[in-house]
């Protein structure tokens, strides 16, 4: 296709360009094509980069998150896709020394040519493609990128290897492998150009890397190298200068005595300010710019953010087997947080936005650490930048999930190359806090059967292939590129294996997959849980969005299309009829289904909390969604806090009361995840439904101190002695300005009375303000409107006549109809 020498001009002066001094950066984001290969028919003439062929074939075709529309769009991946487009350079430009062509990413199989020339082939969407073009360039040019079906690709390799791979042909193609489909997700498998394409022109030379890495830190002053990669080697003298928040901290003249493209600073900075996770202290981030002149005139420069921490994983054996815990600063730190999954099936419709909201909600919910899930991507700069700012650690995940690989020299070559650029890329954020080499794959090969049938050449071969790249490369480049540990595959053990509950961390599904009942999670405790999960239904929005009439029915065919595990609605109604009253229609049965998870859930949280050292940390699965669907999520597709988010943020206070009941037994912990000792009293008030106290029993401070960092058991109550109903009551728990209330039977028992709830509304500058009052005890008020915005609270449990104020955080300035719900309202009593 030719593209006429106006359209060349347009392209030209809306580029983008990014200057440093002496390097010249132009984006190429707009004015693509996109064609279908077979028959060069046009899709779309102004396709933006970063680009899906599935997102340009939007307008053109049943959208995949609707309905089993997903099922008719499996041609897409079938095809071979060309993306083209013309731009200009200045004459200026093209006098440079050195010019080239960089793909941030390309999903995955693609050949490209630039002004008639093969310029690259690329097999691995988690590189960065860099390419010198300058021979080929003209003051006009065009670029094609032909991307190929990834299938008959993946058909060829594995017909090439000696012996079948579990988990299919997806083994073979380096790209994010949840596109394939998994039991919460689309098997809608994108092509594209999904990461930036810029030229990028300079002379001399200039900084390709910037590595600040921490010594030690020693009286308050922190003892730091700065590692500087040039683009290529060195021997004249060169001035180099450190910035610190723009004040000048270190300046030198240096020449090497060989060629040299590396060179390494020492300085310090005094008084320094550390980082640290949200919850404990600032995540503070130093300004620091790398500056080197040549003759008096400034040739290049870097700027980035990062803050100074130490981490450190503790895995030791000790008197229960083996400790898996986090060390800030030398600080024993309890880990709160949730496994993410990518945030779309179409990654280039995640926009900043996405990001800012969701790490905000992350935050929020005074988590303070994310696994970063091994089948999607490495993602994309903002994420690790919102975590360095929100103070919220990143456990690291390299891209391999639930699968044995192959080991041939090109898969090894690549894979080489992919961790090496994301560790170089990702490691001066603060918030690294582990690299991992996969999720389950080792508990899969030694666990799942995988290991059936072959001979034993065939497992030995399997597992070499794996020791090649879990057990040495990665390894070796983690240590040589980074100070961040290493974790070979997670989890150490799965629940086959007894010692889940004893060393390194656990993957626990014996709820849910293995349908024990919740209690199992307060009776096994690991010493890391990295996931446990439980599904529940997603919001009314979601619901209606899924099936093409509108409604909120769950029976439909469009909706079944969207759960996509084989026995989850089954196990759902499982447990809903173990623990609730089990709803007749959908509303309801949505809405209960969320409380069912929440429940499951904060049993499991606590029970973690409460083990506090022995347990130092629970990190659910999964924080999010990447389509609208029923899952283990709790934020679902259109950012909606389920049930089980809400929760979470109770449960990951700072400062946690938590009951349990045993043995007839009350038991009232207090987890102090503070770095101060807590002295409060404690009060702990049983009352009858109508708010009547049955029992008043309190502790002095002098008796209810909770050291800093630590779990203690303060208060048993032997609940026979009490002559009272348990089906009857609810308790309230006081220690300093923490209430929390609990039950002392399971839901579907509690004799709950039908409630009479009021609620006034008036509208304040960022929304609505809601109060509600109820004359008698109301369980997991859900507030509810068809109006998009964000309940700051909600499935809160009601006092007797006592008000209480949520705010609905919406731009409309339309009042909504707001709508609630109640356990009390489908209770049976």
């Amino acid at each position: 296709m030719r593209i006429s020498l106006l359209l060349v001009l347009v392209i030209f002066i809306s580029s983008c360009k990014e200057e440093r001094p002496n390097v010249e950066r132009q984006y190429l984001e707009s004015n693509w094509s996109l064609l279908k290969e077979a028959d060069y028919s046009l899709i779309s003439d102004s396709v933006q980069v970063p680009s899906s062929v599935h997102k340009v074939l939007l307008p053109f075709i049943k959208h995949p998150f609707q309905g089993n529309n997903e099922d008719s769009l499996q041609w897409i991946t079938e095809e071979d896709w060309i993306y083209e487009t013309v731009f200009a350079l200045d004459k200026e430009t093209l006098t440079k020394e050195h010019i080239t062509l960089n793909f941030e990413g390309i999903d995955t199989y693609a050949s490209i040519e630039l002004n008639g020339h093969e310029i690259l082939e690329t097999d691995n969407a988690f590189l960065n493609w860099q390419v010198d073009v300058k021979a080929f360039l003209e003051e006009e040019n065009e670029l094609y990128v032909t991307i190929k079906s990834p299938i008959e690709i993946e058909e060829q390799k594995a017909e090439a290897n000696p012996y079948t791979l579990p988990e299919g042909n997806r083994v073979y193609t380096r790209k994010a492998q949840y596109q394939y489909g998994w039991d919460w997700g689309p098997k809608l498998n994108t092509m594209g150009i999904w990461k930036p394409v810029y030229l990028e022109a300079y002379d001399d030379f200039k900084i390709d890397d910037v590595y600040i890495k921490q010594n030690f830190v020693q009286d308050s002053t922190a003892n730091l190298t700065a590692q500087i990669k040039l683009s290529d080697k060195r021997t004249e003298l060169l001035h180099y200068k450190i910035k610190v928040n723009d004040s000048l901290y270190w300046e030198q003249d240096y020449q090497p005595k060989a060629q040299e493209d590396e060179f390494e600073i020492h300085f310090e900075i005094p008084q320094v300010q550390l980082w640290w996770p949200h919850n404990i202290g600032e995540p503070y981030l130093y300004d620091i710019e790398v500056l080197v002149s040549k003759e008096g005139k400034l040739i290049d420069s870097q700027k980035l953010k990062t803050g100074i921490r130490t981490i450190e994983l503790v895995n030791e054996p000790d008197e229960h087997g083996e400790s898996f815990y986090f060390k800030v600063n030398d600080v024993p730190v309890y880990m709160k947080g949730a496994n993410y999954i990518p945030q779309n099936s179409m990654q280039d419709l995640v926009t900043d936005n996405h990001y800012e909201k969701l790490l905000s909600d992350v935050k929020e919910a005074n988590m303070n650490m994310l696994r970063v899930w091994g089948g999607g991507i490495y993602e994309n700069d903002i994420f690790y930048e919102k975590c360095d700012e929100k103070g919220i650690l990143v456990w690291q995940d390299f891209m391999f999930a639930c699968a044995m690989y192959p080991g041939d020299a090109r898969f090894r070559e690549s894979v080489t190359n992919e961790i090496t650029q994301q560790i170089t890329r990702l490691r001066n954020h603060s918030s690294i806090a582990l690299w991992c080499g996969n999720n389950e794959t080792s508990e899969a090969w030694h666990n799942w059967g995988w290991q059936e049938g072959r001979s034993q050449a065939e497992r030995d071969s399997i597992w070499e292939d794996y020791r090649a790249v879990f057990q040495i490369a990665m390894p070796k480049y983690v240590s040589e590129l980074t100070k961040e540990p290493y974790w070979e595959s997670s989890p150490e053990y799965g629940r086959g294996n007894p010692k889940y509950e004893f060393e390194g961390d656990a993957h626990d599904w014996r709820v849910w997959h293995d349908a024990y009942p919740f209690e199992h999670f307060e009776k096994h405790v690991p010493r890391f849980m990295s996931e446990f999960g439980f599904q529940s239904h997603p919001s009314y929005e979601a619901i209606r969005y899924i099936n093409n009439d509108g409604t909120i029915n769950i029976k439909s065919d469009d909706y079944s299309s969207h759960q996509k595990h084989a026995r989850g609605n089954e196990l759902i109604r499982e447990y809903m009829e173990r623990d609730f009253p089990v709803p007749t229609n959908d509303r309801d049965y949505a809405y209960v289904s969320q409380l069912l998870q929440a429940y499951g859930m904060s049993k499991g949280i606590q029970a973690h909390r409460r083990a506090r050292p022995y347990n130092m940390g629970t990190l659910y699965w999964q924080l999010n969604d990447c389509w609208p669907v029923v899952s283990w999520s709790s934020i679902d597709y259109f950012g909606n806090w389920k049930a089980l988010h809400y929760q979470v943020k109770r449960d990951f206070e700072n400062v946690l009361i938590s009951n349990v009941v045993e043995n007839d037994t009350l038991k009232t912990y207090v987890v102090n995840d503070n770095l101060e000792t807590l002295k409060e009293n404690l009060e702990i008030i049983i009352k009858d439904f109508n708010g009547n106290v049955l029992v008043d029993h309190k502790i002095e401070s002098r008796h209810s101190a909770v050291p800093a960092t630590l779990s203690r058991e303060i208060s048993f109550i032997a609940l026979k002695t009490l002559n009272i109903n348990l089906t009857d009551t609810y308790v309230v728990s006081k220690f300093g300005n923490q209430t929390v209330i609990s039950f002392l039977e399971r839901p579907k028992n509690l004799k709950l009375l039908p409630a009479k709830i009021e609620m006034t509304t008036k509208q304040i500058e960022n929304g609505f303000e809601i109060t509600i009052e109820s004359d008698v005890f109301a369980k997991d008020v859900f507030l509810n409107t068809d109006n998009k915005g964000h309940f700051i609270d909600n499935f809160f449990s009601l006092e007797p006549n006592a008000k209480k104020t949520i705010i609905f955080e919406t731009d409309s300035e339309v009042e909504p109809e707001f709508k609630y719900k109640t356990l009390n309202g489908l209770m049976k009593n």
